[in-house]
């Protein structure tokens, strides 16, 4: 995948700047961060850089007196996990019911037999999104631990590694829908898929191609930027059978409002809601079968 490296200078420096930058660059589809001595160095797929939404967040930048200016330039192409691929992470427990590792550090009998009922999920991620250390991947977890998903059909939206569909099918879904627009996150995820030994079916491109996918879901889940949310939501309510679920995640406590708004006028219903570090997930639903809906 293709991405721009983008050097931000904020004058004058201060973390409350770099941090709103942050926040306001997310939204105009940068994934990651880096400081420097300046101000902050991003990257974007070069696919979902929105360039006049960063421009006009910049010129509205709510701190008075800060000055920011960037540069942008092609980013090279490289293996954006190199680095994590050969360190890995350590096991990461969520909820006492799930233990998340690689094949590097896998998780010690002492804790195994502590958790006896734990889920036991191995990411081994390839150039894609999700191994459990953020806090968006880990708040749509427990989640789907607090849901009954036995023998629901799941969608993942934008799958990244996949470990959101595993999860699920290792909670007892009968089947799951994964879909990314990137074909190194729909290798990873089916790489992933067979060393949990659980079945999902993997397709490449955006929520467009939910089109070509027959019937509906019980589960819908996207961690995805809030803007692609706002756009996709529509497509995931069509997507949606009687007495679903919705859960996203991907986005700043800041935009819930954006994001409830655009929920309750697709007809869905906020049930909670989780936030940690000013990242936030919802959990929504649709209203349950009255026995009427059209055969």
């Amino acid at each position: 995948m293709k991405y721009y490296e983008v050097d931000f200078c904020v004058l004058p420096l201060t973390s409350d700047a770099c941090d709103l930058l942050a926040a306001v660059a997310g939204e105009a589809g940068f994934e990651t961060f880096e400081e420097t001595g300046h101000g902050l160095r991003g990257y974007v797929r070069q696919s979902l850089f929105d360039r006049s939404l960063l421009d006009s967040q910049l010129l509205a930048f709510p701190l008075p007196g800060v000055s920011i200016s960037y540069t942008v330039s092609e980013a090279e192409d490289r293996d954006w996990n190199e680095q994590w691929e050969q360190q890995g992470f350590d096991p990461i427990v969520i909820d006492d019911r799930l233990i998340i590792h690689d094949g590097r550090h896998l998780p010690t009998p002492s804790s195994l037999n502590a958790l006896p009922s734990t889920l036991n999920i191995e990411i081994d991620a390839r150039q894609a999104f999700g191994t459990g250390t953020h806090e968006t991947t880990r708040m749509v977890c427990a989640t789907l631990l607090e849901l009954n998903i036995q023998g629901r059909r799941v969608l993942d939206c934008g799958s990244g590694t996949g470990i959101l569909g595993i999860t699920a099918m290792k909670l007892g879904a009968r089947d799951c829908v994964a879909y990314d627009i990137d074909e190194w996150s729909v290798d990873n995820t089916r790489h992933n898929a067979v060393i949990n030994h659980v079945g999902i079916t993997t397709l490449l491109g955006d929520a467009d191609i939910l089109n070509n996918v027959e019937g509906n879901f019980d589960i819908v889940m996207a961690n995805i930027n809030r803007n692609i949310l706002l756009a996709d939501m529509p497509t995931f309510r069509q997507k949606m059978a009687p007495g679903a679920h919705l859960i996203l995640s991907g986005f700043y406590t800041a935009d819930i409002p954006l994001l409830t708004d655009r929920a309750a006028a697709l007809g869905l219903t906020l049930v909670s809601q989780r936030e940690t570090d000013e990242w936030a997930s919802l959990l929504f639903s649709t209203a349950p079968s009255t026995g009427n809906e059209p055969k």
